[in-house]
């Protein structure tokens, strides 16, 4: 645990993330990096002096085979009040809108449908799981996709809808959350969307992983780069 409360504390603090009364909403879709974002922000609220609170939602997209009572149980053993919101977003996006590049819109409506879900329940503020290694990819996706350089930030204010974001484990890398999961056991839920591991994003974890090999050191460069120059970095004590 102690791997990933350093770095995500650090975040938390540079960023100011949390003030006190926060009321937090972790969102839960039953992967590694997200049960780890839960487990690490109940674990900091023991100690953590400043006090929030904090609850977890699980999106239930209609995929199907999706059993979360695992996740309910890991929840209910920690006190964790935990909710399941439904959603129709596998029809919307595979039947309905049969979508060729599915991503973009099944990420629109889960953030606003996740959103939705912590205002009616007197949240907010979501956590997101997104972690070191997402940083860079969505970096590279932006400029070799979209010709712009651009990436989410560690806190987002949504001015409509009236939630900020937080992603807590921006200095965490994917490998150190991966070992966390296996040595805690994490219940991680199989997610069985048909893209799945089909995506740009997968194409550029290839890639990154294969110009690591040949030129070390090129995610801290890339994110170095990025942190420098993306609005919402370099920004945090404005």
């Amino acid at each position: 645990m102690q791997y990933l409360l350093s770095p995500m504390r650090r975040a938390i603090e540079e960023f100011h993330m949390i003030e006190p009364g926060d009321r937090l909403a972790v969102g839960l879709s039953g992967g590694k990096d997200s049960l780890a974002v839960l487990a690490a922000m109940h674990a900091l609220k023991r100690f953590y002096p400043v006090p929030f609170h904090l609850e977890a939602i699980t999106l239930d997209m209609g995929m199907g085979d999706m059993d979360f009572s695992p996740l309910a149980d890991f929840c209910k053993e920690r006190d964790i009040p935990y909710t399941i919101e439904k959603t129709n977003i596998k029809e919307v996006v595979f039947d309905i809108r049969n979508e060729k590049n599915p991503c973009a819109l099944c990420a629109n409506l889960r953030r606003g449908a996740l959103n939705s879900a912590a205002k009616s329940r007197g949240l907010d503020k979501v956590l997101l799981g997104h972690h070191y290694d997402d940083v860079i990819e969505t970096f590279l996706l932006s400029l070799l996709y979209e010709g712009r350089i651009s990436c989410f930030t560690p806190v987002t204010y949504l001015d409509r809808m009236d939630v900020t974001l937080l992603r807590p484990f921006i200095y965490i890398e994917e490998k150190d959350i991966r070992r966390f999961a296996q040595e805690a056991t994490l219940p991680v839920v199989k997610n069985t969307c048909p893209a799945d591991g089909n995506t740009k994003r997968a194409y550029i974890k290839t890639l990154l992983s294969q110009l690591e090999k040949e030129s070390g050191g090129i995610r801290q460069r890339l994110f170095t780069a990025m942190k420098d120059t993306v609005p919402g970095w370099n920004n945090q004590n404005d």
